[in-house]
């Protein structure tokens, strides 16, 4: 279980689960190889590559790479005139 404070100061963490939190990202890529067999079992679906969180004020997505605690992307919304 994690937690963190948004750029935004909305204050984030995972310990509900299910959570509206994390996000479970797969490339196009990964996920053809993983449905690339005649039958899946969950136990058989790997851990996405990245852990990805958003936040449900401004919608900022953080993106970490296992093992480091800081995000290695960070993503805002931009504002269209």
């Amino acid at each position: 279980m994690a937690r963190m404070t948004c750029v935004c100061g909305a204050e984030l963490n995972n310990h509900e689960a299910p959570n509206d939190i994390e996000l479970v990202v797969y490339t196009d890529k990964e996920w053809n190889e993983i449905c690339d067999c005649d039958s899946i079992q969950p136990w058989m679906i790997p851990m996405p590559k990245y852990e990805v969180w958003r936040c449900p004020i401004c919608k900022r997505i953080y993106v970490y790479e296992d093992g480091k605690e800081l995000p290695i992307m960070v993503y805002r919304l931009e504002t269209l005139n």
